[in-house]
Parts: C-alpha cells; structure tokens; sequence
C-alpha cells in the first residue's frame, strides 16, 4: 500500500513563507504526476502545481511567481514552497500523486490527508 503524507503546513502571517513536503512511502516502481491542490471551507478542490516526472511544471494563475513546486525523484518526494502568502491562499493542502507499483501494473492516483495553511493578515 502506498501513503502520501505531508508536512510543513501552520499559521504564517500575511506575506510569509511556508515549505509543504509531501513524502511517498510504501512499495514503488515509479512515480509520475505530482502535484498540490486546496481546499477552503466551502470551496471545491483546486489545482495549485503539478510537476512531471521529468520536472515540467504547471500553476495556477493564482500562485504563478509566488510558489514554487519541486521533486526529488530519489525521495520519492514533493515540495511546495510558498512565498507571499496572502489571507486567500489559506486552505488545506493536499498531495496528490500517481503511482505505479510494478512495471507491470496500471498506474493509479492517490492523496495525502492534507496539511492546514493559515495565513493572518
């Protein structure tokens, strides 16, 4: 079974900086899209960056020049690092990735619980 899970997220003020990590465990044969998405109260999920196993990147035009997502193949991990946070960027913040167990076998996608970003203003 592979698990995602997070880290990095709390309470930063307006203008801030934050580092979410998103670490991957279990048995893998490789890792494709990863990716971070948020969810405010009320709102539906949306995309924030994804990255691609060969390191392209895409953004929402909401945190373009703000954030920056990166990966480290051998870690089988993600990060986030999110600079100039604004009160609007507060959500929780979930890993999303897809896995493929054996070379043999169908990738499939999977979440982290999600981390809480807070920003004061």
């Amino acid at each position: 079974q592979v698990q995602l899970v997070e880290s990095g997220g709390g309470l930063v003020q307006t203008g801030g900086s934050l580092r979410l990590s998103c670490t991957a465990s279990g048995s893998i044969f490789t890792m494709n899209h990863m990716g971070w998405y948020r969810q405010a109260p009320g709102k539906q999920r949306d995309l924030v960056a994804t990255i691609t196993a060969g390191g392209n990147t895409n953004y929402a035009d909401s945190v373009k020049g703000r954030f920056t997502i990166s990966r480290d193949n051998a870690k089988n991990t993600v990060y986030l690092q999110m600079n100039s946070l604004k009160p609007e960027d507060a959500a929780v913040y979930y890993c999303n990735a897809v896995v493929q167990r054996r070379y043999y076998t169908t990738p499939y996608n999977i979440w982290g619980q999600g981390t809480q970003v807070t920003v004061s203003s």
